[in-house]
Order: structure tokens, then C-alpha cells, then sequence
């Protein structure tokens, strides 16, 4: 079933799964601030902050692995939050559930926290 992004809080969380699947580094900063935080939770401080950490890592750790794919398997958008639910492939050897929060602020994304269920 195609997804739509009929919510403008909704956009930039596509363009960013889209550009994550397509290992796009650049197309997947651009859908976040300058000043992104990224968080996993339950931590209280970033694990990450600004797009250039986030272009560096990604490319390292992320889009140098042929097999890499997030598969969308829930979505929910209440206001400037969308919440996914992923199943990752290609980063270990079964693919793993996550869940991200993203805030969406003038049509980009501000913050993000990551949930791992282990």
C-alpha cells in the first residue's frame, strides 16, 4: 500500500527515508536543519548535533553498506511529530526493529530520537 504525504509535517520524513534507501547523503541532510539533534533514547543528551556530524556518519557507518534498506512498516503523524516504525536490513546479520520520533519545524527536520527495542 503507497504511502502519501499529504501532511507537511510528513514531507521531510519521506524525503529522508527515500534518500536513506537510496544511500543519498546529501538529499537525506538536506531534509534536517543546520543544528539537528538526534538522540536514542532513553539518553537525555544527543548522540549526535548538526547535519555535517550526521553527513559523516551516515556515510561511514550507513550508506557504504550495499544491502542497506528501511522498511516502513508503521507510520503516525500527530502534529509536527511523525513517528515510524522501521524494520533495518543490512546493518546486522537479520534485519532489527527501531522506532524513530521526528519534530518537523519549517519543513525541515529539528530533532529526532531513536528507539531500539534491545
Amino acid at each position: 500500500m503507497p504511502l502519501t504525504t499529504d501532511l507537511p509535517s510528513e514531507r521531510p520524513v519521506q524525503a529522508q527515508l527515500d534518500a536513506y534507501n537510496a544511500h543519498d547523503v546529501q538529499a537525506f541532510v538536506a531534509c534536517y536543519t543546520e543544528d539537528v539533534q538526534i538522540f536514542r533514547l532513553p539518553g537525555t543528551e544527543p548522540v549526535m548535533t548538526g547535519r555535517a556530524a550526521m553527513a559523516e556518519h551516515y556515510s561511514k557507518h550507513r550508506f557504504n553498506i550495499p544491502t542497506l534498506h528501511a522498511e516502513l512498516v508503521n507510520r503516525m503523524v500527530m502534529g509536527n511529530k511523525v513517528i515510524d516504525h522501521e524494520r533495518i536490513h543490512g546493518v546486522r546479520e537479520a534485519p532489527y526493529e527501531a522506532a524513530a520520533i521526528y519534530e518537523v519545524q519549517g519543513n525541515l527536520i529539528k530533532t529526532v530520537w531513536f528507539l531500539n527495542p534491545d
